[in-house]
């Protein structure tokens, strides 16, 4: 199996899932219109353009982190004169006085980390890992105010990165000695008898106006994985990143 891993960490985080207008949520996770986003962005592609060979790449997550929610209020046009410009409409009137003031409500993820592994055919792999090595355009985590941690691509040769996940990839979170750490997957397939949910965020277009996603079903588990994996103290993971992402960790 070929592929790639990304890890996607940073002060914030926001993946929406049912982002409209005033309310814009974020899922707890990445989705997968945001990493195929993400990568779109550093190909360069321009909204609109086909994702279609993109769509043959399959993202399997491993939460080192979930971390915390955090709603972001802000308001727009509510501090200007009565007599003076308003806040615009589609007709170009400006809305009422008494209409004035926008207010929206942003959700993000804070200190959150995870680790994907990116699968798929090799020509579509190398030429996504091409872009992450020199992006054409800056690279965020869901919204452009959430620009990604270093390193975001682990540019290390594996032969099989899902495997990475659960024996590989040091993890962003501070264990104890002697007992197995229970960290949760994402996978986008899973057996029957496995508890899974439905997500929109296949997207059929990334277009500027009437932007489209299908649903897809995601699988979620609970594994038991070595604390070797994991660190005493967190100020001793990016040394250990550093490691891996050298080949001086098994």
């Amino acid at each position: 199996m070929s592929g790639f891993l990304l890890r996607l960490a940073g002060p914030m985080q926001s993946w929406g899932e049912r982002s409209a207008f005033d309310m814009r949520d974020t899922a707890a996770f990445p989705t997968r219109s945001g990493l195929l986003g993400l990568l779109a962005c550093v190909l360069g592609r321009s909204r609109g353009e086909s994702l279609d060979d993109l769509a043959q790449l399959s993202f399997t997550i491993r939460i080192d982190r979930p971390g915390v929610r955090m709603i972001d209020y802000q308001t727009t046009g509510g501090a200007l004169p009565v007599r003076g410009p308003k806040v615009p409409t589609a007709d170009g009137k400006g809305r009422p006085n008494a209409k004035g003031t926008l207010q929206t409500w942003r959700e993000y993820l804070a200190d959150a980390v995870f680790i994907v592994a990116v699968t798929g055919p090799d020509e579509i792999l190398d030429r996504a890992r091409a872009g992450l090595l020199k992006p054409r355009w800056q690279p965020f985590l869901g919204r452009r105010s959430c620009p990604p941690d270093a390193p975001l691509l682990l540019d290390r040769l594996v032969s099989d990165p899902i495997a990475e996940l659960r024996t590989g990839v040091p993890l962003a979170r501070r264990v104890s000695e002697g007992a197995d750490v229970e960290v949760d997957f994402l996978t986008p397939t899973g057996r029957v008898d496995e508890v899974h949910s439905e997500i929109h965020d296949v997207p059929i277009t990334f277009a500027t106006v009437d932007r489209a996603y299908r649903p897809r079903p995601v699988w979620r588990h609970t594994e038991s994985l070595d604390p070797a994996l994991g660190v005493r103290d967190l100020r001793d993971y990016p040394a250990r990143l550093a490691d891996y992402v050298r080949g001086e960790t098994a």
